[in-house]
């Protein structure tokens, strides 16, 4: 069975699946980073996951691995296969599609974990049939994969879409990128979740109790949600007036509270836009599988290149 290994690597676990041409997960696993031994452990702990994977294939499927496709956290020079900085895991510069590539003995792409899941959404989510599109996970941060005919927008320099650092309230809170008010200091979940442990005197409340509490009708849930919603849909008019999307979707954590969320932020949209056209806003279909599939539609793609290139 053809196939080749997906990995989607997080701040503090890694989902990875073996993945047919089709999109079919002939297999999935899961494992922790070990982020807590250090980067060196993690780097380990990648490097040994991607071989478990390729011996389950051998004895299971009958062959190795084609390619493999790696998501990371973080800046990623994807051109290079190099993970250049992750906060949450502690490394810099990482040769990692090298280290891999060696280890598997197959050739391997790597990604940005928000990107890629965008591929995921853009291609067999969401987003599917749409020539245009933008990806917004709403988690601990806020970030955005920009999807053209099929790809994802990396940039010049890999860091488009970084729609979470767009400043929507200049005298907001402070960002730990430097400035002051920008859109994950406001609309991320944890963002609502600090607002609502305020708000509410409970500091083990987060922001799915904050959507809970807005559904039964708290007045001071409903403030904090609005509060948020009201920045989300500053910084989505201001993406929507530069990249003209034709599919807006919204994913992560926050996207879970469904119509408590996207009732008012569509209507919160709707009300800013002017000139612009507006998109169809809806949820992720994919859910936290979106960077894996995501890893795998790299792999594929790599293989394809390779193919066309020495043909």
């Amino acid at each position: 069975m053809r196939h080749v290994i997906a990995l989607d690597v997080g701040g503090t676990g890694m989902k990875a699946a073996l993945v047919a041409p089709d999109g079919t997960l002939l297999y999935e696993a899961r494992r922790a980073t070990a982020r807590e031994r250090g980067p060196d452990a993690v780097v380990e702990s990648i490097l040994g996951f991607a071989g478990e994977l390729r011996a389950y294939g051998q004895e299971h499927l009958g062959q190795s691995a084609l390619a493999a496709g790696v998501a990371v956290p973080g800046i990623v020079d994807a051109e290079n296969g190099i993970a250049v900085y992750a906060a949450n895991l502690g490394w810099r510069d990482v040769p990692l599609r090298d280290l891999l590539r060696e280890r598997l003995g197959a050739p391997v792409a790597l990604g940005h974990d928000v990107r890629t899941g965008g591929l995921a959404e853009g291609r067999i989510g969401a987003g599917k049939g749409a020539d245009r599109f933008l990806f917004v996970p709403l988690g601990t941060g806020i970030a955005g994969a920009i999807g053209i005919a099929g790809q994802i927008e990396a940039g010049a320099h890999g860091y488009a879409g970084e729609i979470g650092h767009i400043v929507v309230r200049p005298d907001g809170p402070a960002c730990g990128c430097g400035q002051r008010g920008c859109l994950e200091t406001l609309a991320s979940a944890a963002a609502v979740t600090r607002a609502w442990a305020r708000a509410s005197g409970d500091p083990d409340a987060d922001a799915a109790d904050c959507a809970k509490a807005v559904e039964s009708g708290d007045a001071r849930a409903r403030e904090v949600w609005l509060d948020a919603v009201d920045a989300l849909a500053a910084g989505l008019v201001t993406a929507l007036t530069l990249l003209d999307p034709r599919t807006l979707i919204i994913g992560g954590g926050l996207a879970e509270a469904g119509e408590t969320l996207f009732t008012p932020l569509r209507a919160a949209v709707e009300e800013r836009v002017t000139f612009q056209k507006l998109p169809a806003i809806v949820p992720a279909a994919l859910g936290d599988t979106a960077g894996c599939l995501g890893a795998g539609l790299l792999a594929w793609d790599l293989l394809a290149t390779d193919s066309e290139v020495t043909a």
